[in-house]
């Protein structure tokens, strides 16, 4: 493992396929100009619109945005995670994925979301995403890269579920994915804690990229996208506009944060 930038694109995604892509590639140029080899893109970043419109566009979302990655990867000689977008189980029913492209545009990991959110919050606003996803039945997968480091995923409300952040630890993760499109309502209370914490515990970095703003109707968005590091200090932060958070990944700090608080060691049960 090197040290390297990474990135953590943060968008305001439509119910508008192809002029998310767009706004996408955007960023990803961005993201690539200034010096990032590893780039994140936020849950939903090709499509945030109703659960019902999602389910009837799943199919194009799907291959389009499998496409679209592969593309970019390939065209930009990166590394690209896309956060998050539905691929079809059957006609009402998608799979939440989040796949890992290298630049040679092979997939190296996918991960379909296990943990939905199904939600009544305060402000009056009722989720429902296990209406129209399939949750996943397997742990998250780690992809192994002497360039990049253990790369681990897992997708926006799985951040709630530290086991599933101590799983990908035992298996050797140096870098944690949280792709998200967290909610306003929450995202100001939980959302930075919640990333610091995952960070600490489990002595990694987390490149967390995210969906900000207003997308349709009453749906809103907290941004902030961010990169940590291990000790929990945040690298960077996009703040609520769309953007890019770019920090460095170094295998130094990893070790040395791991030799002061080597916390994974002490674990009794």
């Amino acid at each position: 493992m090197k040290s390297y930038l990474a990135a953590a694109i943060q968008m305001t995604s439509k119910p508008d396929l192809d002029k998310n892509l767009t706004e996408a590639e955007e960023l990803i140029d961005l993201a690539v100009r200034q010096g990032a080899e590893l780039i994140g893109l936020p849950e939903n970043f090709a499509f945030l619109g109703t659960e019902a419109d999602k389910i009837a566009q799943a199919d194009a979302i799907a291959q389009k945005s499998e496409k679209f990655l592969k593309k970019m990867a390939q065209r930009y000689q990166v590394t690209i995670l896309g956060g998050g977008f539905p691929v079809p189980v059957d006609e009402k029913k998608a799979y939440n994925t989040a796949l890992l492209v290298d630049a040679s545009g092979s997939e190296l990991a996918r991960y379909q979301k296990a943990h939905l959110f199904d939600v009544n919050l305060p402000d009056g606003i009722t989720y429902c995403e296990s209406s129209t996803v399939m949750a996943g039945n397997a742990l998250p997968p780690i992809h192994f890269s002497e360039k990049l480091g253990n790369l681990g995923l897992s997708i926006c409300y799985d951040i709630r579920f530290p086991e599933l952040y101590r799983h990908l630890a035992e298996k050797g993760a140096d870098i944690l994915f949280v792709p998200a499109a967290f909610t306003a309502y929450t995202g100001k209370d939980h959302w930075k804690i919640l990333l610091q914490a995952r960070a600490i515990e489990n002595t990694a970095y987390v490149i967390a990229p995210a969906q900000t703003g207003n997308h349709y109707e009453m749906r809103h968005t907290h941004g902030h996208a961010m990169i940590i590091d291990p000790w929990g200090i945040v690298l960077a932060d996009a703040g609520t506009e769309s953007g890019v958070a770019i920090a460095e990944i170094n295998p130094a700090r990893l070790k040395q944060v791991r030799q002061q608080m080597p916390s994974l060691q002490h674990r009794v049960f």
